[in-house]
């Protein structure tokens, strides 16, 4: 089966209203544009440079699609980012979020990162320190919230990430209830290849699958 028979298949069974950000970490320029011309409107990707490179060799094709940083965003790479993505998907402290203010020309589009496992080598807020972060974060000028998003721990089980998914949707309701101006609360990015149907039954609207429409990778882990 074809990269196009593969996004094809998963936008069908998955709900219009739900957006799909293919995960694209550590694919090449071919196979993004590939899935690009198979209808894809978001690309995600987790390192900026790798992110650079892959808009600057795709040229125009690039601009078809909207990009979001879907990995850990460093202090050191945020002018960069700001050139690269149309979204940071992994806003998870008041230092990062002031630090992308700053330096940011215009608003700019974030989700509010859930470290929903409570993991230890994960970023992300934890979940009982998310309303102060979204206000103080409300508070900066360039900064746009727009939802939450979560990775939450793998699983082998699809099944194992159905707490840590509805934790996030009663998180991000309690938010959206708060009517905080300067948050929208419209994007619950959760659920990737393994999980985003479970994630999908919990109330996302974005998912981020990835090895389920490239393959395998032949290097570095899976995501």
């Amino acid at each position: 089966m074809t990269i196009k028979e593969r996004y094809q298949r998963i936008r069908k069974e998955v709900p219009e209203d739900v957006t799909i950000v293919v995960a694209a970490k550590t694919r090449t320029a071919d196979e993004v544009k590939e899935v690009i011309d198979a209808g894809v409107t978001d690309i995600g990707e987790n390192y900026v440079q790798e992110a650079e490179d892959v808009r600057m060799a795709l040229g125009s094709v690039a601009e078809a699609v909207r990009w979001h940083m879907i990995g850990h965003l460093q202090t050191n790479k945020i002018n960069k980012a700001l050139g690269v993505f149309d979204m940071i998907q992994t806003l998870g402290s008041l230092k990062l979020a002031r630090a992308v203010s700053q330096r940011a020309a215009k608003t700019v589009p974030v989700l509010i990162e859930i470290n929903s496992g409570r993991e230890l080598q994960k970023t992300g807020v934890l979940p009982e320190e998310v309303e102060r972060l979204v206000r103080e974060i409300a508070s900066l000028e360039k900064i746009s919230v727009k939802g939450l998003m979560t990775m939450g721990p793998r699983f082998g089980n699809p099944e194992d990430a159905r707490p840590y998914f509805r934790e996030t949707k009663r998180l991000f309701d309690y938010i959206a209830s708060l009517d905080t101006p300067n948050v929208e609360m419209n994007v619950l990015s959760m659920g990737m290849s393994n999980a985003y149907k479970v994630a999908i039954e919990e109330g996302s609207t974005m998912i981020r699958p990835g090895t389920i429409l490239f393959g395998e990778r032949c290097s570095k882990n899976n995501e």
